[in-house]
């Protein structure tokens, strides 16, 4: 391991949060923040989503440590002083859920419990159909699994919601939403990072750009602005870009998902915000059967806005899975 140096972002949170250290794996080096004591507790990896940071999961570091847990919490590639590619197929599930198996490795540990938020989610369902034997329990917040179907997701996506929404518009017009994203780097995330949104007739365009050009937030912020600023920082440094590779390899992934068997068999909870936009799955226990479902009354964003109930339901699922 190689400490992480004093310079950036990293300052603003080193005594708030934990100091990270830089681990080669998968040919790519991540920014990874630990806590508790390796091989002394269960292995468990907190996964963010777009746009998030390993910060995201600061609320919950406390809870999983004390519940004996070791935490592995990655900045992705893409994210905060993590690399970052120039290829965009170099952010397929298959490069994401290979770092993620990387880390394992790095660690010594034959499997985990991996937790997912947000487009986290994305990798963690993708890794467990992937990489079934390294991981031991799923955990995921916000985004369900999303079957197969028979179109690849972004023409499906296109002919539903249109050439306008954010994920069609982030692979039709690449490097647009980036500039835009890169160029209001702190009002994007001020206004994105926002609960009880009233709902409102939606804006013509793509949204992520409009939210980046709004002069006024709706809402009520999500996090203070020492937080906020925390991830305003890592982004000035990143850029926009490498989180949104993500996206670009959907139908990539949509392919590389094809050869695998589409079932989910490990424990797994599924935690939703009742007041988020994205929909529940119909469907989730024909594609995990062993899973349990909780509601938390918030929007998307779920361990930053209700962070202590999402604590008490993570703790308290993983003891019951523990006990059996």
């Amino acid at each position: 391991m190689v400490d992480q140096d004093t310079e950036g972002y990293a300052v603003s949170i080193a005594t708030d949060f934990l100091k990270p250290t830089l681990i080669r794996v998968n040919g790519v080096e991540l920014e990874v923040f630990e806590a508790g004591r390796q091989h002394a507790g269960q292995p468990i990896v907190l996964c963010h989503g777009w746009p998030e940071h390993a910060y995201s999961w600061r609320h919950q570091v406390p809870a999983l440590v004390a519940a004996g847990y070791y935490v592995i919490i990655p900045n992705q590639r893409g994210y905060g002083n993590s690399s970052r590619p120039d290829a965009v197929t170099d952010y397929d599930i298959d490069h994401l859920a290979g770092d993620l198996v990387g880390l394992l490795d790095h660690y010594g540990y034959e499997d985990a419990t991996f937790v997912g938020h947000d487009w986290g989610a994305m990798v963690v369902w993708g890794l467990t159909l992937l990489h079934p034997t390294r991981v031991s329990k799923v955990i995921n917040l916000s985004m369900p699994y999303q079957a197969r179907g028979d179109m690849p997701w972004i023409e499906f996506l296109e002919m539903v919601l249109g050439s306008d929404y954010y994920f069609v518009h982030f692979n039709r017009q690449p490097g647009v939403a980036d500039a835009v994203l890169d160029k209001n780097t702190s009002r994007f995330l001020r206004n994105l990072y926002r609960k009880n949104v009233p709902l409102l007739p939606p804006e013509p365009g793509m949204t992520m750009i409009n939210l980046a050009r709004a002069e006024t937030p709706l809402g009520e912020p999500v996090m203070s602005d020492e937080d906020l600023a925390v991830y305003v920082a890592a982004f000035e440094g990143s850029g926009f870009t490498g989180g949104i590779n993500w996206y670009r390899n959907l139908d990539r992934n949509w392919h590389l998902l094809g050869e695998v068997e589409p079932i989910i068999h490990q424990p797994t909870l599924m935690i939703y915000g009742e007041r988020d936009v994205i929909p529940r799955s119909e469907n989730l226990a024909d594609f995990v059967p062993n899973v349990e479902v909780v509601s938390l009354d918030c929007g998307h964003w779920i361990q930053e806005e209700m962070p202590e109930a999402t604590n008490q339901v993570i703790v308290s699922w993983l003891a019951r899975q523990n006990a059996i």
